[in-house]
């Protein structure tokens, strides 16, 4: 079943295309991860899903329903936490909560709603005095009030020190263990590795990648690698001797490995070579990798296309 579906969505602001024709679904239940510097079409993206903006073309469904004609009665089962969640100063978590809920006009339970998300232990501080990681939770505990089936999280741990980081993703994991579909942009890519069933990576305005971490990490990374602390008299033996596929930057030299006799090949001629060297690791392209590779540096601050 799925929560989710867009299909050639497109949206210009003047002379810029924030979102290029993308298509993507997402199943019910799972943690999608949306990716991509900034600039790249993300929150726009997440708007037009959300309701908050008309999309130029092609199609966006939401729980079977168009975000921008079935606003209001999306709006009762959907989530939403917008980039740099702010509340008034001086209410408390639990009054917060009630407030919100009187709003949607839902039974909640303050306490047990707020235990939910871990800031029961703040839950009469006011808001302007709480840690950045405890107003997140508060901003999810309040997307949580109407007991949605779909939750949208638009950076949710960005400025975050990392205790405060993985608290937060403790709430996402147990959003997603109740059965909810969980939207998440964010800049982190560890977040969407350990968060993520499957993520997709947009690059001005287009998806450049789509599919589980493993799938990614297989179809555009460049295999394993082996790298040791060495300068280019090391780099110039390999070339001249082997038939490896080698790099360096006169600091370290790397040698990509098709398969493991490679790496026996490269143990032997590093040894042969007679080069000072040291700190030898070995490793595969991680979603990192993938991630600069497909789009760089680029991308720049833009109002209203990120």
């Amino acid at each position: 079943m799925l929560a989710i579906e867009v299909d050639g969505l497109k949206k210009r602001y003047g002379d810029l295309q924030a979102v290029d024709g993308i298509s993507f679904s997402v199943n019910k239940g799972e943690v999608f991860s949306l990716l991509g510097p900034n600039g790249a079409g993300k929150t726009t993206t997440i708007e037009i899903l959300e309701g908050l903006r008309e999309k130029d073309h092609g199609a966006a469904k939401v729980l079977g329903l168009d975000p921008w004609t079935s606003g209001y009665e999306l709006h009762k089962m959907i989530g939403v936490i917008p980039q740099g969640f702010k509340f008034l100063d001086y209410p408390t978590p639990r009054e917060a909560v009630v407030y919100y809920a009187t709003l949607f006009r839902a039974k909640v339970d303050p306490d047990e709603l707020l235990k939910r998300v871990i800031l029961d232990e703040a839950a009469n501080i006011w808001f302007q005095n709480l840690s950045g990681g405890q107003k997140q939770k508060l901003g999810m505990a309040l997307s949580l009030v109407n007991d949605p089936q779909v939750v949208f999280l638009d950076e949710p741990t960005t400025g975050l020190d990392p205790q405060a980081r993985r608290a937060v993703w403790e709430v996402i994991r147990k959003l997603k263990a109740e059965g909810r579909t969980v939207m998440l942009t964010t800049h982190y890519l560890e977040e969407a590795e350990e968060l993520a069933d499957r993520v997709a990576i947009m690059d001005h305005g287009r998806i450049v990648a789509l599919g589980t971490v493993a799938d990614i990490e297989s179809k555009f990374g460049s295999g394993q690698r082996m790298t040791v602390r060495a300068k280019d008299d090391l780099l110039r033996y390999l070339k001249d001797n082997t038939r490896l596929e080698v790099k360096g930057d006169g600091r370290a030299v790397t040698v990509f490995l098709r398969d493991k006799a490679d790496a026996m090949v490269a143990m032997g001629a590093i040894e042969e070579s007679g080069a000072e060297w040291d700190d030898l690791t070995v490793r595969r392209d991680r979603l990192e990798d993938v991630f600069l590779r497909l789009v760089g540096e680029s991308g720049t601050e833009e109002k209203g296309s990120d």
